[in-house]
């Protein structure tokens, strides 16, 4: 679906995109990496909205440099910024963009009417979006995105703003785009955890350059690390503390607590050498009398990618590489 091949972008004081060499194949791909990695540019290479400094990509086949427009006839595209004109209702801006895209006037509004309903938007599609909540918003900009029937959707960080729950409700939509219709999605986010649920292949970058590019299981294997969360009580009033000791004192390798984790300080990390440590964490818990609020594998963080490749990096370094 997108090739690209040393691809760079270069501002006077910024490089936002390095020598970048990636392959997107078929089906929901995250693109990950933290605010200023260079996500943004190169949507907007790939949509041939502003030219590379140098190096190559093809979006569908079709070279950014001289066929923008045929791309964007076959493309998607949902921006992070809020770019909705407020006066107008969901319908009338939907059916602007089909047409904008190419669909004639009945398509386009029976197109509208069917993608309203898609994102759930469908009871209060004559309302003006000036009026809507940002989860609203949001799935304005994704129904607007993929109105055409597109073969590829680009998302740019399509939660922000969102609470939990609107979260959960976008990236849901995102992954019935490919599993329903069949359309591939590059989506980007600075968090890798909200994507693990949604992407079949993650891609990594960091300052324009590519740290890591492989399938979602890869990045989310868990580790033999189990996270432990316990309340407290009057007979203990921290009971991390009373916890920690008395697993060392049956054994157990406690880590520190998780500062990197909600609620820190209340989470132990600990070696888990079997089964038998599930049951062991229950019974000690039991025994002091306090609440397990949860008890699981931890898995890799996207802070770890970054740490990982920054420990290559210097070893490739100290190595003379």
């Amino acid at each position: 679906m997108i090739a690209t091949e040393s691809l760079s972008k270069r501002f006077p004081r910024v490089t936002a995109l390095d020598r970048l060499s990636v392959d997107v194949g078929p089906g929901v791909t995250g693109l990950v990496g933290a605010n200023g990695a260079g996500k943004s540019t190169l949507i907007k290479i790939l949509l041939g909205l502003s030219p590379a400094t140098e190096g190559r990509a093809e979006v569908l086949g079709l070279d950014v440099a001289t066929k923008g427009g045929d791309i964007r006839e076959r493309v998607g595209y949902m921006p992070e910024h809020d770019c909705l004109p407020p006066d107008v209702s969901a319908t009338e801006f939907v059916v602007h963009m089909a047409r904008m895209s190419g669909l004639p006037p009945a398509a386009a509004r029976e197109r509208t009417a069917d993608t309203l309903r898609h994102v759930g938007l469908y009871e209060e599609r004559y309302r003006p979006i000036g009026g809507y909540s940002t989860g609203m918003k949001q799935r304005v900009k994704l129904a607007q995105a993929l109105v055409h029937d597109p073969q590829l959707v680009l998302l740019d960080e399509p939660t922000n703003g969102l609470d939990p729950v609107g979260r959960d409700d976008m990236l849901a939509l995102i992954r019935r785009i490919y599993a329903d219709f069949g359309i591939s999605v590059l989506v980007t986010s600075h968090l890798l955890g909200e994507l693990e649920r949604t992407c079949d292949h993650v891609v990594v970058i960091d300052g324009g350059k590519l740290l890591r590019s492989s399938s979602t299981t890869d990045f989310t294997q868990n580790t033999t690390t189990l996270a432990i969360e316990v309340t407290d009580t009057d007979a203990h009033p921290d009971g991390t503390d009373a916890v920690r000791d008395a697993l060392h004192a049956r054994g157990v390798d406690v880590l520190d607590a998780d500062s990197g984790l909600p609620g820190a300080g209340h989470i132990l990390l600990l070696t888990a050498q079997g089964e038998e440590t599930y049951d062991v964490v229950r019974d000690v818990v039991a025994d002091l009398g306090l609440g397990l609020v949860r008890m699981e594998q931890r898995r890799h963080h996207i802070s770890e990618v970054f740490k990982d490749s920054d420990a290559e990096r210097k070893e490739a370094v100290g190595h003379g590489g």
